[in-house]
């Protein structure tokens, strides 16, 4: 019988969410991030009690938590919500206003934290691929001083030397503002941006995660520590947290499955919490 594995990967880069958080924060986060809420969630129950959340679910802040969902998830955010906002408030004077730390998602990231979320090959009018769009990045990452990134399937595709278009602010000589990235998390490892000109590095590579590996699958040369260090994995009370109280349905998973496995995983969340609520 195949042993299964202590961990997944999709549990090991919420675990390395967590440990970005600090207690007392203020933490931000857009839609369809499950990886980052539970991450959160994680720092929250752990390490960070007196976190403050504001998502862009509802356009809410909140200091309470609810386990996440996928037709229930306003109810982690609205339900607990102590006041909310309209989209233009909250990304024109609430961020401002509270310097959140916040992850995002990028279609794109060049060696300098620069990234996009709009399309890929083609031209913005004739694209190849039409991303989700900035949601706001274009508006904060020009001032925010704790912008974080995270990428759960690392590949050539995502991390390139040269950006098709330019959504969220990285580090650049040219800022009056605000910084590039501190902080990148993927599924092969861990990188920071304190090379020269604020470039990216390596930080941490995860258990069974080659160097060559590494490298071929990113489009740019890495800056490398040494000796090289490894991730830490998540401790058996951060996995009971993430699997029994956090996330029981599994929702962290949709972002590291693809095709079919990701429908598959969807129809049975959906279906728990229709048994849950009929």
């Amino acid at each position: 019988m195949k042993k299964e594995p202590a961990y997944t990967i999709d549990e090991l880069i919420c675990t390395c969410i967590s440990h970005q958080i600090e207690d007392g924060e203020v933490v931000a986060q857009g839609i369809a991030t499950p990886l980052v809420a539970a991450g959160y969630l994680l720092a929250k129950l752990t390490h960070a009690p007196n976190l403050t959340f504001i998502s862009a679910i509802g356009q809410s802040l909140c200091t309470n938590w609810a386990p996440l969902g996928v037709a229930t998830i306003e109810r982690l955010w609205i339900e607990q919500g102590i006041v909310t906002y309209d989209f233009v408030t909250a990304a024109c004077d609430l961020l401002p206003h509270f310097g959140p730390k916040e992850f995002f998602r990028p279609g794109q990231v060049d060696p300098f934290g620069n990234f996009n979320n709009v399309f890929m090959g083609g031209t913005y009018q004739h694209p190849r691929l039409r991303l989700p769009g900035s949601g706001g990045i274009a508006d904060v990452t020009p001032y925010e001083e704790r912008v974080c990134l995270y990428v759960p399937r690392h590949g050539r595709h995502t991390f390139v030397e040269s950006l098709d278009f330019r959504s969220g602010l990285g580090h650049i000589p040219t800022r009056q503002r605000g910084s590039g990235p501190r902080y990148l998390v993927s599924d092969l490892g861990q990188f920071d941006f304190g090379g020269e000109n604020g470039r990216m590095r390596l930080t941490t590579l995860h258990p069974g995660v080659t160097l060559s590996r590494l490298q071929a699958k990113t489009g740019f040369p890495l800056l490398l520590p040494d000796p090289l260090p490894y991730t830490e994995p998540p401790t058996a009370q951060e996995l009971h947290l993430l699997r029994d109280t956090i996330d029981p349905l599994g929702v962290r998973q949709l972002e590291t499955l693809r095709g079919a496995a990701r429908r598959e995983k969807l129809r049975q969340i959906l279906a728990a919490e229709a048994g849950k609520t009929g």
